[in-house]
């Protein structure tokens, strides 16, 4: 009898491979010249197979396995850690962790997330590290409900800088996103920048 754990550690490698062959194509041909039959054919699977996988080719870029690395990465921070830090802290340990190649196609796939609206839509429908999401981790974290307003302000700020560091990398292609990210982060550790800044000056 197969290994019901070997055989899900061959899906999750099948997967993981099929997302990469599709991300190398999409930075090198573009989302919209790369077919379903070219991801398979580059990964060496039928199209059937490919299909087993994902619904559709949107769906090889929804696909987020760097997002439980980030979350192991914040429970493993010590006890006693300010909580922005921690958040900025387990973000950059999460991506330190990837492989260059990983993490190159990591920020192909983000640029593919800001710039295919279908694929934007359905990730603002899941909710992908929305306030949602970041106040679940938060409320663990401090010991508080998921719904406390101290946490939902929090999450929603945390939020915040996701979408400034996005903007920041839209204006600024060449920008890495997630060190832009980690960046914003560490802004809010002063403060929100200009909160004290008078108006009209």
């Amino acid at each position: 009898m197969t290994d019901p754990g070997l055989r899900e550690r061959k899906k999750q490698r099948t997967r993981a491979d099929l997302q990469r062959h599709a991300l190398r194509l999409f930075r090198d041909r573009g989302f919209a010249a790369t077919t379903v039959d070219d991801i398979a054919a580059a990964a060496e699977v039928s199209r059937s197979t490919f299909f087993r996988y994902f619904p559709t080719k949107e769906d090889v870029v929804l696909l987020d396995d760097v997002d439980p690395l980030y979350e192991a990465a914040f429970r493993a921070v010590p006890a006693g850690t300010p909580l922005l830090e921690a958040l900025r802290r387990s973000m950059h340990t999460a991506f330190a962790s990837l492989s260059d190649e990983k993490r190159a196609l990591e920020e192909v796939r983000m640029d593919l997330a800001r710039s295919i609206p279908e694929i934007g839509a359905v990730l603002r429908e899941r909710n992908t590290f929305g306030v949602d999401h970041v106040a679940t981790l938060v409320a663990e974290a401090v010991g508080r409900p998921a719904t406390d307003e101290d946490v939902v302000v929090f999450a929603g700020v945390v939020s915040g800088a996701r979408l400034a560091a996005q903007e920041l990398v839209r204006r600024d292609p060449g920008r890495p996103y997630i060190e832009t990210f980690v960046h914003v982060l560490g802004m809010l550790a002063d403060g929100v920048p200009l909160a004290e800044v008078p108006v009209g000056t």
